[in-house]
C-alpha cells in the first residue's frame, strides 16, 4: 500500500528498487528530499525531457506479480493494485509541440500542435491528439501563459441578428493562451495527500 506518508517513510530504501519503483515511492511521497528520491525525480524529468520523450512512470520496469504466475489478491490483470495504478493515473502529461498565437490587424492566428500521454487499462502508455487552448487551467499556468473565460452567444452577443431570429444560447467558455511561441512538455501529478505537483520542461 501506498496511501499515507508513514507507508513511504517505512519503505526501505529506494535504491534498493529498479529506478521505476524508486520512482512510484518517491512520486507518492511528493518527492521528498532524499538523495534516493533526488536520483528518482530526476529520472522523471529527464524522460520529459525532448528528445525522445518517454514515459514518466514505466512500472512494466517495476516487478509487482508474485512469481510463477500465482494469482495475488488485489492485483490487477496490469499486475497493480488500486492504489498503485491511482498513482499513475494520476499522472497528467501533455507536450505542447507547437502553439503560435499571433495577431495581425483584425486577425489572429493560432496553432495548437498539442498531445497528451495516457496510460491504458493494460499499462500501456500513448498520446492522443489534444489542446493547449482548450487544456486544463493547470497548462497554461505551468507554461507561463494565461487563462480566460469568457460568454459567448446570447442577446447580448455583437452580431447582428435578423428580426424574428432567437437568440443563440449564451454558454461561458474557458481557454488557455501564451502570447508567441511555446514549445514544452509539463506534467501535473498527486503524492498521497492529494496535494499536486507541476513540472514543464519548455525547449
Amino acid at each position: 500500500m501506498l496511501g499515507g506518508a508513514a507507508t513511504v517513510a517505512a519503505a526501505p530504501s529506494a535504491s534498493a528498487y529498479p529506478i521505476d519503483c524508486a520512482i512510484l515511492l518517491c512520486l507518492a511521497g511528493g518527492f521528498p528530499a532524499s538523495a534516493e528520491c533526488s536520483a528518482a525525480k530526476a529520472e522523471f524529468i529527464r524522460r520529459i525531457t525532448p528528445w525522445p520523450i518517454e514515459p514518466p512512470l514505466q512500472l512494466w520496469n517495476c516487478p509487482m506479480r508474485s512469481s510463477g504466475g500465482i494469482s495475488v489478491p488485489g492485483i490487477g490483470a496490469d499486475g497493480l493494485t488500486d492504489d498503485v495504478r491511482r498513482y499513475r493515473d494520476g499522472i497528467e502529461i501533455y507536450h505542447v509541440q507547437m502553439y503560435y498565437h499571433k495577431r495581425g490587424g483584425d486577425n489572429e492566428y493560432i496553432t495548437d500542435n498539442t498531445v497528451v500521454g495516457e496510460y491504458q487499462a493494460n499499462g500501456d502508455f500513448r498520446w492522443v491528439g489534444a489542446s493547449y487552448q482548450h487544456g486544463p487551467a493547470w497548462l497554461a499556468e505551468a507554461s507561463g501563459g494565461t487563462t480566460y473565460t469568457r460568454t459567448i452567444g446570447g442577446c447580448d452577443d455583437d452580431r447582428p441578428w435578423r428580426v424574428g431570429r432567437t437568440c443563440p444560447p449564451s454558454q461561458t467558455v474557458t481557454t488557455n493562451d501564451h502570447m508567441g511561441r511555446l514549445r514544452g512538455v509539463f506534467i501535473r501529478y498527486q503524492d498521497h495527500s492529494g496535494a499536486y505537483h507541476v513540472e514543464g520542461v519548455r525547449y
